[in-house]
C-alpha cells in the first residue's frame, strides 16, 4: 500500500510538474531598448494625453519585472552580437561573435534548439535582416557578426520552422559572386518564400517551413530594415504582421507548442541617430507586436509565457537636461524618422537640379517639423537650420552625417537636434552604453524574473520554464 502511495504521489507531481510547464513561449527582444527609452515612451504618450505621471505600455504592465547587467565576456559596454549570444544561448562571448564561445570558435546551441530539441516547433524573426547580429545569435555560429552570407547559410543548417525579417543581407557571397544565393537555395532545404504578409497568406497554408520577407519592391528602397514606424506607408510590412503570421505558421501541428523570438530591431537604429521622436514610435510599434502576442496568451493563459527584454541600451538616453521640465509631447510634430527626412530632401534636390531654395527648406521643416508654425523656435536655432541650409544645399559643401546605420543630410541632423532640445531629452553618444535593461513578464513560469538578473540567465529561466534541456 506504502509503494502503491508512493507511486501515484510521484505520478501526480509529474503531471502536475508537466502542467506548470509553458508551451508557448515569446520571447521579444527590443535591441536598444533601455529603461529610460521605455519610460520616455510612457511620459510621451502622458504628455499627449494632457496629464502627468505616465501612459503605461502594454508590457511594462506585464506582473513580474526586473533589470538585466548587459556586458560581454571582453568588454563593459556589449554590442549586439554578444548581447544577442548572451540572450540566446545563455554564454558570454567577446564582442562580434555570433553563436559561440570567447575563443571565437566553440559552437554554442541557443534556446531555440532547446526547443526544437523537446519538440517545438520554433521561429526567429525582426524588423531588420534575418541574418543580423541578434536572429543570428539563436541559429547561427561566426567568429565576426559581418559575415552575413555565412550566417545565412547556418539558418538552413539549423532548420526552424519560421524565419521572417527585411530581407538577407549579403543573400550573394560576396567573396564568390557566382555562387548560389540565399534566396536559390531556400527550396533545397524545403523552405517556402513569401514577400510580404499577403504573400505569406496565400502559401502559408501549402508550406512545411517559411522565410517571411518584405516585398522585393521594398528592399529596393531599403533592404536592411523594414519602414520605421514614424515613416510607414499602407502596405508596409509591420513588426505586428510578423509576429501575427509567426503565430498563425507556428500553432499549426504544434502538439509540443511553439518558441517564438521577436526582435525589434529598429528601436536601436533610432538610438544610434539619437532620433528621439522616432525611437518613441519604434517601442509603441514594438508594443503592438507585443499585444498580438498577449491576444494568444489570453487564449491559452495556463500554457503560455511571454518574455520582454533587451540587449542593451544605446545612445546614453537622457530625460532631462537640467531645467527639471520635459516637454515630450513636441515630438508629436515630427513626421518623419531623421532618414525620412534626409530622403525628402534628397527629392528635392533631384527635381530642382541641386537649387533648393531656404523658402523650400522651411516649408518642409514647417511640415515634417512643425517649425514656425506649430513649433517657436528661437533666433539661435533658426540661425543654425539656416547655416547648415547655406553650407549644405546653397554653397553644395555637404559632408553628410552619419551614424550606425544611416547617413543623412546635415539640414535633417540639425532639424532632429533642435526639437530633441525643445523635448528636453539628450544623448551621450551614437553607441551603446552599460545601463540596465528590463526584463518584463507574464504567464507561466513569469515568477523566475524578479530578481536583478544577468542576461545569461534570462534564456536559462525561459528554459526551466518551459521544460527545455540546456
Amino acid at each position: 500500500m506504502r509503494k502503491f502511495s508512493s507511486l501515484l504521489f510521484l505520478l501526480l507531481f509529474a503531471i502536475c510538474a508537466n502542467a506548470q510547464q509553458a508551451k508557448y513561449v515569446f520571447y521579444f527582444i527590443g535591441d536598444g531598448m533601455g529603461v529610460n527609452q521605455v519610460q520616455g515612451t510612457e511620459i510621451y504618450l502622458a504628455e499627449l494625453e494632457g496629464k502627468m505621471g505616465i501612459s503605461p505600455l502594454l508590457f511594462t504592465q506585464f506582473p513580474y519585472s526586473t533589470v538585466a547587467t548587459t556586458n560581454s565576456a571582453t568588454n563593459r559596454v556589449t554590442d549586439s552580437a554578444a548581447a544577442g549570444t548572451a540572450l540566446a544561448t545563455g554564454h558570454k562571448t567577446k564582442n562580434s561573435a555570433i553563436g559561440v564561445l570567447k575563443d571565437q570558435q566553440t559552437p554554442v546551441s541557443s534556446i531555440g534548439v532547446w526547443a526544437k530539441n523537446k519538440g517545438c516547433r520554433v521561429g526567429i524573426t525582426t524588423s531588420v535582416t534575418v541574418n543580423h547580429a541578434t536572429p543570428g545569435a539563436f541559429y547561427g555560429h561566426a567568429a565576426k557578426r559581418t559575415l552575413y552570407h555565412e550566417i545565412g547559410k547556418d539558418l538552413y543548417k539549423t532548420g526552424f520552422d519560421f524565419y521572417a525579417g527585411s530581407d538577407f543581407r549579403d543573400a550573394t557571397d560576396p567573396d564568390n559572386p557566382s555562387s548560389e544565393s540565399l534566396y536559390a537555395i531556400a527550396g533545397k532545404y524545403g523552405y517556402t518564400l513569401a514577400r510580404g504578409y499577403k504573400d505569406y497568406l496565400k502559401k502559408s497554408k501549402k508550406a512545411n517551413k517559411m522565410i517571411l520577407l518584405q516585398t522585393e519592391e521594398a528592399s529596393k528602397h531599403e533592404l536592411s530594415a523594414i519602414p520605421c514606424a514614424i515613416d510607414r506607408k499602407k502596405g508596409d510590412l509591420t513588426l505586428q504582421d510578423i509576429t501575427r503570421s509567426a503565430i498563425n505558421f507556428l500553432s499549426k501541428d504544434a502538439p509540443e507548442g511553439f518558441f517564438l523570438m521577436v526582435e525589434g530591431g529598429r528601436i536601436d537604429w533610432a538610438c544610434h541617430s539619437n532620433d528621439a521622436a522616432t525611437t518613441f514610435h519604434e517601442i509603441i510599434d514594438f508594443d503592438n507586436a507585443i499585444k498580438t502576442a498577449y491576444e494568444f496568451y489570453s487564449q491559452h493563459p495556463d500554457e503560455t509565457l511571454i518574455v520582454v527584454t533587451a540587449d542593451h541600451e544605446t545612445g546614453g538616453f537622457v530625460l532631462g537636461t537640467g531645467t527639471y521640465e520635459l516637454n515630450l509631447q513636441v515630438l508629436k510634430n515630427q513626421k518623419v524618422s531623421e532618414n525620412g527626412f534626409t530622403r525628402i530632401v534628397n527629392n528635392m534636390r533631384a527635381q530642382t537640379n541641386n537649387q533648393v531654395s531656404w523658402e523650400a527648406i522651411q516649408q518642409a521643416l514647417k511640415d515634417n517639423f512643425g517649425f514656425w508654425d506649430k513649433i517657436e523656435l528661437t533666433a539661435v536655432q533658426e540661425a543654425r537650420l539656416k547655416a547648415v541650409y547655406d553650407k549644405s544645399l546653397k554653397q553644395q559643401d555637404m559632408k553628410l552625417e552619419k551614424s550606425e546605420y544611416a547617413q543623412d543630410e546635415p539640414i535633417a541632423a540639425e532639424a532632429k537636434r533642435i526639437i530633441n532640445e525643445i523635448a528636453l531629452v539628450g544623448w551621450t553618444s551614437g553607441g551603446h552604453s552599460a545601463g540596465y535593461v528590463p526584463v518584463f513578464a507574464i504567464g507561466v513560469g513569469a515568477e523566475l524574473f524578479q530578481e536583478r538578473i544577468d542576461n545569461t540567465q534570462i534564456p536559462k529561466k525561459i528554459a526551466q520554464a518551459a521544460g527545455y534541456k540546456l
